[in-house]
C-alpha cells in the first residue's frame, strides 16, 4: 500500500487509538496498533510504519514505551481492517 492510503486509513480515527487489522503480502495477518511517536513524519514519509502488536498492546498503553513496537513497510500490506469492537 502506498503511504498516502495508509495514513488516511489512520489519521481518521485509528492512529494509537483502535487497534487495526494488518494484511500482507508474505506473512500472515496480525493485530497491531499503529503508533505517532516523534519521528512520526519521517516514518511515513519513506512509508514505513511503527507498530504494536497485540500481546504488547497492554503493556504499551501503561508506559508508552516505544520498544514494544515493530517497524513495518507498507508495500508490504495489503489490507487494513478496522476491529470490531466485541458488544459487552
Amino acid at each position: 500500500m502506498i503511504n498516502d492510503a495508509i495514513a488516511k486509513f489512520l489519521e481518521d480515527k485509528h492512529l494509537a487509538i483502535n487497534s487495526v487489522k494488518i494484511d500482507f503480502k508474505k506473512r500472515n495477518a496480525l493485530v497491531g496498533m499503529f503508533l505517532k511517536s516523534n519521528d512520526y513524519e519521517d516514518l511515513k514519509s519513506k512509508n514505513y510504519w511503527r507498530v504494536v502488536v497485540e500481546p504488547n498492546v497492554d503493556q504499551w498503553k501503561k508506559t508508552k514505551d516505544n520498544n514494544l513496537a515493530k517497524i513495518f513497510h507498507g508495500t508490504d500490506f495489503t489490507k487494513l481492517s478496522e476491529l470490531k469492537e466485541p458488544k459487552s
